[in-house]
């Protein structure tokens, strides 16, 4: 019994050290980001571009190692499409859980409603490290296993750089701690290639990303539903959101009231017109 104890005693000394050696790595981690140059974090930001043309002409490289255009993906869905890059150590994995979620919370599918556009800001990732990225995402999904819809995206520092400025999106390159620094975020573009709605975050509320789409479809997506949401909120291009918009409800309120107002008084004329008659 007495070995046993010393046996569960070394263990826990052990895990223990583990525990805060990885604590010590990480801190070094977040102490370096945080005294990141400031001339660096100047340089990253989220520009809004609404209803500005996204270049599709412009070519990458998907995860089977396929040369493709970016407007292979666009003309009759809505995309969502997101830069970052694989193997970002932390903030990218938040971005694609936070999508992830909200997804899974819709009844819109990836490949079916609209599509789905990964792009790495990281002219040196590989078709490979994608493709392992793509089937570990479409399994996290958990709602098919069909390729249609995932596409992710590598290619040359030109195409990215040009993607990237469409769209608004500025990072830079910190050789000290060897990563990209970026904004986090989503957009949402129009078959045409439109951009249409900007998520800012790692958490995109599914109702939002729900109403994003059904505009950026036109309406040829959703239900009546929908339609009548997409008149109670309003998309706010500084938070990134939709709001409750209260003047839109009064209005329809307004509209409704002066409908029936309008229904009784031709009512009572038509009602009181025969008695007048024969009078």
């Amino acid at each position: 019994m007495f070995f046993h104890k010393v046996s569960l005693y070394k263990l826990y000394i052990i895990l223990l050290s583990l525990v805060a050696i990885l604590s010590l790595s990480n801190m070094d981690r977040v102490l370096a980001q945080e005294n990141l140059p400031q001339n660096l974090i100047r340089q990253v930001s989220f520009e809004q571009k609404l209803d500005e043309q996204v270049p599709l002409h412009l070519t990458f490289t998907d995860s089977t190692d396929r040369s493709v255009r970016l407007g292979d993906y666009f003309g009759e869905k809505p995309v969502i499409l997101v830069l970052g890059y694989y193997e970002c150590p932390m903030l990218c994995s938040l971005v694609r859980n936070g999508l992830f979620e909200s997804l899974k919370a819709l009844d819109f599918s990836v490949g079916e409603e609209f599509e789905l556009v990964l792009v790495s800001i990281d002219p040196n990732e590989t078709p490979g490290i994608a493709e392992m990225k793509r089937r570990a995402s479409v399994m996290e999904y958990g709602r098919s296993m069909s390729d249609e819809g995932w596409h992710f995206l590598t290619g040359e520092e030109t195409s990215i750089v040009q993607l990237a400025d469409a769209i608004g999106f500025r990072y830079t390159y910190d050789s000290n701690i060897e990563q990209y620094l970026h904004p986090s975020g989503i957009v949402v573009v129009t078959p045409a290639g439109k951009i249409s709605r900007y998520f800012y975050g790692i958490d995109y509320p599914a109702q939002d990303l729900r109403l994003g789409l059904v505009e950026a479809a036109a309406n040829r997506i959703g239900s009546v539903t929908d339609q009548l949401l997409l008149l109670c909120y309003h998309y706010d291009p500084v938070s990134g959101e939709y709001t409750f918009f209260i003047m839109n409800i009064i209005r329809v309120i307004g509209g409704m009231t002066i409908a029936v107002i309008g229904g009784l008084l031709f009512f009572m004329l038509r009602r009181d017109r025969p008695k007048a008659v024969s009078s």
